[in-house]
């Protein structure tokens, strides 16, 4: 039996090879039929690769394209993007540590905070230009196969903004994933954009339609959860990331659960809302060992790691929920946002 689902893919940088794991995971599966996706920054760039892949090649295409998409970011050897930091740890967490206290990447991150992405004039370009304009956008575009939607972040109005349908282009894959110390912000009719992860990481408000499955599948890469108090500075700020870039999630969380409440208790015409299932796949021991340094680090070592747990990750949601698609959530929302 078809268990159709939407899929909320997080931003996070490198730790988007999680979420490339889920996916290849999720694509194995026949009885998974992927609905709709809305993806923020790396979770844009996956919902990409994924739809153009499956509109050209079906479930196998999705895989190799995804495959693509990755071996691509972890060639990138962008300074910015940490790639001379290529085989100095064994795992994941090891070289999120190495990073945290190099001296290159400290003094690359006080740069950051002092001097502006405009200062390359015009020698400036986004390395993720290079791989974001080789999406087919015929397919990440088409009607047909998962509805996709990219979500990014006004500058001048701080809203978050939905780009779908033929409004998915090459700027706004760029504008999705525009983190504003590393990036100039990316201009779309006028306006300039950051990452999305500000104002939606994702937004599951378009997941909401009608015409799409009431099961959306939160793969969730930044942990809601880290044990104590931060006390050093480089701790401090990356609790700050990550707390900032899951607050309009666990907002959306918080409106879901509350509407889900009304229809439970008939306060509300039948019909009037959407019946919403939530679940989450995440890993959030693992995640808990990597930094907001980490996120920066496209090494192929890090990337693989990230992929396989990944997949672990889906297998695990698989084999524990897959009896609960469509029928009812598999998280607690209220423990969750409370």
């Amino acid at each position: 039996m078809t268990k159709k689902i939407n899929l909320a893919l997080q931003g996070g940088g490198a730790h988007g090879a999680f979420t490339w794991g889920v996916l290849d995971r999720l694509l194995e599966d026949a009885e998974i039929e992927i609905s709709g996706m809305s993806g923020t920054s790396a979770g844009a760039l996956n919902g990409a690769a994924l739809k153009a892949g499956l509109l050209t090649g079906g479930r196998e295409g999705a895989r190799e394209n995804l495959d693509w998409l990755w071996g691509r970011i972890g060639s990138l050897g962008d300074m910015r993007l940490s790639g001379w930091m290529a085989g100095m740890g064994p795992t994941a967490g090891a070289l999120s540590q190495a990073l945290e206290y190099s001296i290159p990447f400290n003094m690359a991150d006080a740069a950051s905070r002092v001097f502006s992405p405009y200062l390359y004039g015009p020698f400036y370009r986004n390395p993720l230009e290079k791989i974001a304009s080789r999406f087919r956008y015929d397919a990440v575009c088409a009607d047909d196969g998962p509805a996709l939607f990219v979500c990014a972040t006004n500058v001048e109005t701080g809203k978050v903004k939905v780009f779908s349908g033929d409004e998915i282009t090459t700027k706004s894959i760029l504008a999705s994933a525009c983190l504003p110390t590393l990036f100039q912000a990316v201009e779309i009719d006028g306006a300039p954009y950051w990452d999305g992860g500000y104002t939606g990481n994702p937004a599951l408000f378009p997941l909401f339609d009608k015409d799409l499955p009431s099961d959306i599948v939160v793969v969730n890469i930044n942990p809601l959860e880290r044990p104590g108090t931060p006390r050093e500075p480089r701790d401090i700020l990356n609790r700050i990331n990550e707390i900032s870039f899951n607050s309009s999630l666990l907002r959306e969380l918080r409106a879901i659960n509350f509407a889900q409440r009304l229809i439970a208790e008939g306060s509300v015409k039948d019909g009037a809302l959407k019946r919403v299932l939530i679940h989450m796949i995440a890993d959030d021991t693992l995640m808990t060992e990597l930094s907001v340094a980490s996120k920066m680090l496209p090494t192929p070592g890090v990337i693989f790691e990230l992929r396989n747990a990944g997949r672990t990750a889906a297998d695990i949601f698989l084999n524990e929920h897959r009896d609960k698609i469509g029928v009812t959530s598999s998280v607690d929302l209220t423990e969750m946002y409370g």
